[in-house]
């Protein structure tokens, strides 16, 4: 059984998967903030006593906050199983669980930006690099006409023609996941460089 835990968005998902990539059981809400108090709980109610062979985790981009509570709790479970820990982008399991045979991802990232990167292929794999821009400049850097994510209708609307869907990654569509993709090291895309900075 594979565990996978989704806390880098707006969303916290955690999802108990079999053999066959269908769900044994999950969880999912749209928490906004608060993903601490709410992780566990829902792992400790899908697992259900159960113990899964391996984890997967949503490493980013998304929350920064969010992103490290998802880790943490991985990798912690992961020691204490002494089972192996992989991670996955949330922006390609939003795009591969879509269905559609190519898509731009844009998510909110602060600031007045969008995390935004296009996707394609069969199967399906990041078609650039990800970044981190103003919804004009994300705009301009899409052509797809298909826009998915938190973010997407701030980037249409930019744009002026294409179709937005407004979704979050959700644990229990990790079976959509082409291995490649759900195999990166369980660290975290930030997608851009960190808010702070060092005092003079």
């Amino acid at each position: 059984m594979l565990l996978v835990i989704d806390s880098a968005t707006a969303a916290c998902s955690v999802a108990l998967l079999g053999a066959d990539g269908a769900a044994i059981d999950s969880a999912h809400e749209v928490v906004g903030r608060g993903h601490a108090e709410r992780l566990l709980p829902m792992i400790e109610a899908v697992l259900a006593g159960r113990r899964p062979g391996a984890i997967l985790v949503d490493c980013g981009p998304g929350s920064f906050t969010g992103v490290r509570v998802g880790l943490a709790a991985a990798r912690g479970l992961g020691i204490g199983w002494g089972i192996k820990v992989t991670g996955y982008s949330s922006m390609a399991l939003i795009a591969a669980a879509s269905g559609a045979p190519e898509a731009a991802v844009a998510l909110v990232a602060g600031h007045g930006e969008l995390f935004v990167q296009e996707h394609g292929g069969d199967p399906i794999a990041p078609l650039g690099e990800l970044r981190s821009l103003p919804p004009e400049a994300a705009a301009a850097a899409t052509a797809m006409p298909l826009v998915l994510g938190s973010g997407a209708r701030a980037l249409v609307e930019a744009r002026g023609h294409g179709e937005w869907r407004d979704v979050l990654p959700r644990a229990a569509d990790a079976w959509s996941l082409p291995p490649a993709l759900r195999s990166l090291p369980a660290r975290p895309i930030y997608g851009r460089g960190p808010d702070a900075r060092p005092m003079r």
